[in-house]
């Protein structure tokens, strides 16, 4: 071992330094620290920047294969609120199945018992939960988009806008695609 004048004793990684006039000559190392942090704040602030400038409008309705909506001109943009789809085969509450059409046409009844419950539970929900937040700003307002096949009858329709009323929805939107003039593309709008 060495013999070494006694005084001040820098640490390994400052004995090669240039500031202290050792670390001239010195070989250089392949390795370098990563810095985790500034890392991780880069991605939190472009995770924040894509969720502040993510758009909604125009997801508000599930396309489906089995609806094909009809066409009008005079429409207002889609807003969120429950959604009753009404395909060729099926009825449907916000992804729930609540019975079959071909079972609907059958009845002589004017309203659809599965789909009034399912309504009068999401309407008891919406209430319950801003009674617990002393919410009184967004009181229920019974607004539902009813998104059907443009060839269902008229008479399932009905049975379907009786039912979302006497659960307490009564602003019914309809859920078309607006034609933008020759050839432009068509776009899911509600009609009131």
């Amino acid at each position: 071992m060495a013999i070494k004048v006694p005084g001040k004793r820098y640490g390994k990684r400052l004995q090669h330094s240039k500031v202290f006039g050792h670390g001239a000559h010195g070989k250089r190392s392949g390795y370098a620290d990563l810095l985790i942090t500034p890392l991780v704040d880069m991605f939190v602030i472009i995770v924040l920047f894509l969720i502040a400038n993510f758009s909604a409008t125009g997801e508000v309705l599930m396309m489906t294969k089995d609806i094909q909506l009809p066409e009008a001109v005079n429409v207002a943009e889609v807003e969120m609120h429950p959604v009753v789809m009404v395909s060729g085969d099926q009825v449907s509450v916000s992804g729930t199945i609540v019975g079959r059409v071909e079972d609907f046409s059958k009845d002589e009844y004017l309203n659809i018992p599965a789909l009034e419950e399912k309504l009068r539970d999401m309407k008891k929900q919406f209430e319950d939960l801003h009674a617990m937040a002393n919410d009184d700003a967004n009181t229920f307002k019974g607004d539902i988009n009813i998104q059907a096949h443009k060839d269902v009858e008229y008479a399932i329709i009905k049975r379907v806008m009786f039912s979302c009323a006497t659960a307490g929805y009564n602003n019914i939107n309809f859920a078309v695609m607006t034609v933008a003039g020759e050839g432009n593309g068509a776009t899911a709008a509600a009609t009131h």
